[in-house]
């Protein structure tokens, strides 16, 4: 017997406003029963478990111990300024020289994630 991933949770102090940040970044939707100030919110990933957003009275107050990765299906460069103009802040760059490495950005409630080399930076360093 195994266990399956269900969803990935994500506490936050505004579940319904972390989600649609989210379901930008992605472009996927919100669970269609979601509506503005409810206290869990979900985006429906294409494959895989859920993104689950949980309303909680505490805020974010260190590092996270686990985060998202994303590969994106554009350029890592042009990933993170789409992000950063959907409201994820810059946290650090781990770009390298040879165009390796990754940039480590956080949503509009302070969790970390990471955007890496895209297909085509990948392509790019192949060739």
């Amino acid at each position: 017997m195994v266990s399956m991933v269900q969803n990935v949770a994500i506490d936050c102090a505004d579940a319904y406003e972390l989600a649609r940040f989210w379901s930008r970044v992605t472009d996927r939707p919100l669970h269609p029963e979601d509506r503005p100030g409810e206290p869990e919110t979900q985006v429906m990933l294409a494959e895989g478990p859920v993104l689950h957003f949980n309303q909680v009275p505490e805020p974010k107050t260190i590092k996270n111990r686990i985060h998202l990765c994303l590969r994106p299906e554009t350029s890592r460069d042009e990933e993170v300024e789409r992000l950063m103009a959907l409201g994820a802040g810059f946290v650090a760059d781990h770009r390298n020289p040879d165009g390796s490495g990754w940039v480590i950005l956080a949503d509009p409630e302070g969790n970390e994630f990471c955007v890496l080399r895209g297909e085509s930076d990948r392509a790019a360093m192949d060739s």
